[in-house]
Parts: C-alpha cells; sequence; structure tokens
C-alpha cells in the first residue's frame, strides 16, 4: 500500500473561503455545545433523580457513563465508515434530531431501566457528530490553521459544560418552586424531569441549521492497489486495518494518552457538583452557577491559546507541536484537578479549578486535532470514530465508576467522595501524562510521512 495525493486536492487555494469555514466550524460548535449540554444536564440532576427513584451511586454512575457510552462508542466506528463516503452533514443532522428527542425522553422515565435505556438513545445520537465534525473541519482548513479550528469546535465541550450548569441551575432552580406537572397522556411530571424535556427541545434548531452546510471537496486522499494491481482511492476495511496496524504505535499511544485524559474530565463533570454538596453544603444553583462560569470562561480561554500555540508552532516547523502542546496543557489541568477537592473550603476548590479548566479544555482540543494532521482523507471519520471510542470506553465507563466505587465500597462513605475524586484525577494524569511523552517521537514521524503523502 502506497500513498499519493489527489490531484489539485491539496492546495491551499483549493480549500473553501476561511469565512464558509468558520461559519462551519460555528454550527458544529453550537452541536458540540448542545450535545454536552444534553449529555452533562444529568450530574446537576443526580441528588432529587436518587432520592426519587432510590438509586445508589453505582447505579447513577451507569446512567452517567456506561449507558450513554453503551452505542455511542460502538455505532460511532459504522457511522465513520458511512461518513467517509456519503453526506456528513446530513448524518449529523440526523444524529442531532434523535439525541435532542431522546433527551426529552429522559424527562420521561418512571424507573431505572426506562431512564437507562432513554440515555442509550442520547448516546446513539450523538455517535454521529464527531466522525462526521471533524472530517469536515479538515477538508475546510488548510494543515497550518486546521489545529485552531478544530480546537473552536473542541470548545464546544466548556460552552456545553459552562451552559449545562448555569442554564441546569437557573431552570432547576425555577422548577424546583412549581408542584409536579400533570399532563394528558404523559402523566405526571416531577421537577426533574420537566428539567430534561426543557433542555432537550431545543437542540432541533441547530439540526435545521445543518442544511445550510455545504460538503467540501475532499483534500489528502492517499491511493492504494486494489486486488487486480491498479490504483484507486477507495479503501476497503481490511486495508484501512493493515494502514492502522502498520502505525499501532502512534495511534495506540496516542488514543491511550487521551483516553485517561477523558476519565479525569468525566470524573471531574459528573461527580463535581455532588461533592461540593457533600463536602461544602453548597446548593445546586450555587455550584452550578460557579463551576459553570469557570468552565464557560476558562475553558474557551485554554482552548483558543491552545489551538494558536499549536498552529504557531506548526508554521515554525514543529511538526509535534499539536501534541507537545497537548502535554504541557496536561500539566496545567492534572495537578489542579487532584488538589481542588482536598481544599477546605467550596471557594478554594473553585480558585484550583479554573487553571485545571484551562488546562483540560487546551489538552482535549489540541489531542483531538493532532489526530487529523496525520490521518488520510478516507480514514478521518473512521478513525475519530475509533478514537472516540476508545476515549469514551474507558473515560465515560471508568471515569463516573471508578470514582463511585472507590467512595462505596473503598471508603464506604458518600461524604469521602472528596478523596475519591482526588485519588482518580491523580492516578489518571499519571498514565496520561507518560502515554502521551511515548507517543511524540511516533507521532512526529507520522505527521512528516503524511506531508511526503500530500505532496506527492
Amino acid at each position: 500500500m502506497h500513498g499519493s495525493a489527489r490531484p489539485g486536492g491539496n492546495g491551499n487555494d483549493a480549500y473553501p473561503p476561511p469565512r464558509r469555514g468558520w461559519y462551519v466550524v460555528a454550527i458544529l460548535t453550537a452541536a458540540y455545545m448542545v450535545s454536552f449540554l444534553d449529555r452533562q444536564i444529568m450530574a446537576l440532576l443526580v441528588q432529587p433523580i436518587r432520592a426519587d427513584l432510590d438509586l445508589s451511586d453505582t447505579q447513577i454512575s451507569l446512567l452517567l457513563g456506561l449507558a450513554f457510552a453503551l452505542f455511542y462508542t460502538v455505532l460511532g466506528i459504522p457511522i465513520g465508515r458511512l461518513a467517509d463516503r456519503g453526506s456528513r452533514r446530513r448524518i449529523i443532522a440526523i444524529g442531532i434530531t434523535i439525541w435532542c428527542l431522546m433527551t426529552a425522553a429522559c424527562g420521561l422515565a418512571r424507573n431505572f431501566w426506562q431512564l437507562f435505556l432513554a440515555r442509550v438513545g442520547v448516546g446513539v445520537g450523538e455517535a454521529t457528530l464527531h466522525p462526521c465534525a471533524l472530517s469536515l473541519i479538515s477538508d475546510y482548513f488548510p494543515r497550518e490553521s486546521r489545529g485552531r479550528a478544530i480546537s473552536v469546535y473542541n470548545m464546544g465541550v466548556s460552552l456545553g459544560a459552562g451552559v449545562a450548569m448555569i442554564l441546569g441551575s437557573l431552570v432547576i432552580g425555577l422548577v424546583n418552586e412549581l408542584p409536579p406537572l400533570e399532563l394528558p397522556v404523559l402523566g405526571l411530571l416531577k421537577p426533574w424531569q420537566l428539567v430534561f424535556v426543557i433542555v432537550g427541545l431545543p437542540g432541533l434548531l441547530i439540526a435545521l441549521l445543518m442544511t445550510t452546510v455545504q460538503e467540501p471537496a475532499r483534500h489528502g486522499r492517499i491511493r492504494v492497489r486494489d486486488a487486480s494491481g491498479r490504483e484507486t482511492e477507495e479503501l476497503s476495511l481490511w486495508q484501512a486495518a493493515v494502514y492502522l496496524a502498520r502505525r499501532w504505535r502512534v495511534y495506540l499511544t496516542h488514543m491511550l494518552g487521551m483516553s485517561v485524559v477523558t476519565i479525569i474530565g468525566y470524573a471531574l463533570f459528573f461527580w463535581l457538583p455532588t461533592m461540593f454538596v457533600r463536602s461544602w453544603q453548597w446548593s445546586i444553583p450555587q455550584i452550578g452557577l460557579v463551576y459553570g462560569s469557570v468552565n464557560l470562561v476558562c475553558g474557551p480561554l485554554g482552548v483558543l491559546l491552545a489551538g494558536w500555540l499549536a498552529d504557531r508552532g506548526y508554521r515554525r516547523g514543529g511538526k509535534d507541536s499539536l501534541i507537545r502542546t497537548c502535554l504541557w496543557f496536561m500539566l496545567l489541568f492534572v495537578p489542579p484537578a487532584a488538589i481542588a477537592p482536598l481544599m477546605p473550603s467550596g471557594e478554594l476548590a473553585i480558585l484550583w479549578m479554573i487553571p485545571s479548566a484551562i488546562g483540560g479544555a487546551g489538552a482535549t482540543a489540541t489531542g483531538a486535532a493532532a489526530l487529523m494532521m496525520y490521518t488520510p482523507n478516507q480514514l478521518r471519520a473512521q478513525v475519530t470514530a475509533l478514537y472516540y471510542f476508545v476515549i469514551n470506553v474507558l473515560g465515560l465507563t471508568l471515569g463516573p465508576t471508578l470514582v463511585a466505587l472507590v467512595t462505596d465500597y473503598g471508603f464506604a462513605d458518600e461524604a469521602a467522595l472528596r478523596y475519591s475524586l482526588s485519588l482518580v484525577c491523580t492516578g489518571a494524569g499519571l498514565f496520561a501524562i507518560g502515554f502521551l511523552l511515548a507517543n511524540l517521537r511516533h507521532y512526529r514521524a507520522a505527521v512528516l510521512a503524511m506531508e511526503r503523502t500530500e505532496r506527492a
């Protein structure tokens, strides 16, 4: 198997105008924000759901992690294959519609299993977004500005988490003052159920906006030989598997390193509000507003700074600038995340979460962008799906569940949640930094090889 560039498909003049590219990034970032809002809102509802449905912390962790991750991770790979061959914008529009309706359906659940299945549905819809979005952005922007564009898209994590905390807190504060609502057919809805319905449905507007997005020409395609020896740009599943297997070191260390970042991120996203309630008696609206504001301000700051630094380093000849930037932001992310839960007051904990939010957002954004720098066009959506499969299988399942298991069975005390969070952040952080350090050399070589292919 060898690679060469598709004629006319790799010069910067062949890319769409920057204005159109940034319009698409804005819509995709809004979609990512809505997806994270729909995914994250449950973290603010842990206490009322736990009390109303009589659930343990471990059951809650399964709703937060496993239920969502079950099909979100598995379906991403066949969706990625479809996205590398078909209409990416259409796939995203369908996915947004599914996850918004299923978020609203969470508000109709009456027991653990109904809520579990609704969360599975949210994951099914959201599985469409990342493979299509990263592939689309990579065809809208040349290599020297691609890092910043993908980083801005990844701002959706921080915006979604921040809006989930702030908007969720306001909605929760509002509906908690209302009596349960009796609706025809649907019956009695508790305040926490109303929150899901109110948050879920407005995202359907983003699905309509996706119809205004144009499919760009595909750039950076490689050629392979088929069974008859002819050159073709179509890669079979076997050829795709062989391509990845020959480069297993760079893909494995990259994905494992970022999966551990995700473990820390989801552990914080899902359990930090509850920790403030248990450790310092903050109300959910109070912690939601404060922590949401931290994410809303510091997350985009970290993303923009990391994207700018990475692109600047690449233009100056640093072929590994994206992963190197990711590592620097990891060092800003992990130590404060491990220290914050150990603080004597909630106010001091929030201060430590400020650098952690900047570092986590920057590391997440550059880690995803780095993948697009050494992956050929025909595999970008599939590799993105595989990437999110790996990081979310570990992040969404181990992140929330490890914290819950240490709390339930290690300390056997729900008040010890803060210590569980600190332990998980420390251990996972050490593994993440180790994997990404090992990735540096392989990443640099892979980027250089891909550049040679595109110039051929």
